[in-house]
C-alpha cells in the first residue's frame, strides 16, 4: 500500500511539474540571453543554432526528471540457488551536473548488496545511477538516492554504496584544483551493523581488480 501511495504521489508531482515547465522557445531564448550575458552576439553564424543544440542536450543530460523511479528495479530473478553473499557492481562510470553551478561532475560508483531471495539484473544498477546522475545534483544525495532506491525496492540484507567523483566546480572555477577526488559512501542493514562487512566491501573494491 505504501508503495503504490507513494507511486501516485510521485506522478502527481510529476504532472503538477510538468505543468510549470518552461516551453521549448522559453529555454532556447532563456540561452540566447545567457550567450549575450557572457559577451558573444547570439545572432553570429557560429552561435545562431546554438539555443536549439543546448536544449536538445539538455533534454538528455537531464532525462533522469522524465524516468519513472520505481520503473528501474521492476524485474528480479529468483534462481540463485542457496547464493546469499555479497553481490558487488563495480566501476559504474557517471557523468552529472553540480546543482550548485551547473557543471559536470565525473566518476565512478559501486554497489554491494546481500540479496534475499531474489537478484536484480545487473544492468539495472547501472541504470539506477543513470536515473540519478542524469539530474542536477550534489554528490551526498547522488550517493542517498542510489542507496535509497536498492534498499526500498529488492529489501536486501543490506547495501553498500561508493561514489568516486571528480568535480568541475572545482578544477575550472574557484580554487581550480584539478584531479581532487571526492569520495562518499553510505550502508544499511548488515554492512551498517557489521563493520568487517564494510571493510570486505572495500577489500573487494581495491583489490578484487
Amino acid at each position: 500500500m505504501d508503495a503504490v501511495l507513494k507511486s501516485l504521489m510521485q506522478r502527481a508531482q510529476s504532472e503538477a511539474d510538468a505543468k510549470k515547465r518552461p516551453s521549448r522557445e522559453e529555454a532556447e531564448a532563456a540561452v540566447r540571453t545567457l550567450i549575450a550575458w557572457a559577451g558573444d552576439n547570439p545572432d553570429r553564424e557560429g552561435l545562431i543554432e546554438t539555443p536549439k543544440r543546448v536544449v536538445r542536450a539538455y533534454e538528455e543530460l537531464y532525462s533522469g526528471y522524465r524516468i519513472p523511479e520505481d520503473a528501474i528495479l521492476d524485474r528480479t530473478f529468483g534462481e540463485i540457488g542457496n547464493f546469499d553473499d555479497m553481490v558487488l557492481v563495480r566501476d559504474i562510470v557517471f557523468y552529472s551536473h553540480c546543482e550548485h553551478h551547473m557543471v559536470p561532475f565525473v566518476g565512478k560508483v559501486h554497489i554491494g548488496y546481500f540479496p534475499v531471495d531474489r537478484v536484480v539484473g545487473l544492468s539495472k544498477m547501472a541504470r539506477v545511477v543513470e536515473l540519478y546522475a542524469r539530474r542536477l545534483q550534489t554528490q551526498e544525495h547522488f550517493t542517498s538516492q542510489i542507496i535509497t532506491a536498492i534498499d526500498e525496492t529488492l529489501k536486501p540484507r543490506g547495501v553498500a554504496v561508493m561514489v568516486e567523483a571528480e568535480h568541475m566546480c572545482m578544477a575550472m572555477r574557484g580554487v581550480q584544483k584539478p584531479g581532487t577526488s571526492t569520495v562518499t559512501t553510505q550502508f544499511t542493514g548488515v554492512f551498517r551493523d557489521d563493520p568487517q562487512e564494510q571493510v570486505r566491501f572495500m577489500s573487494m573494491l581495491r583489490f578484487g581488480r
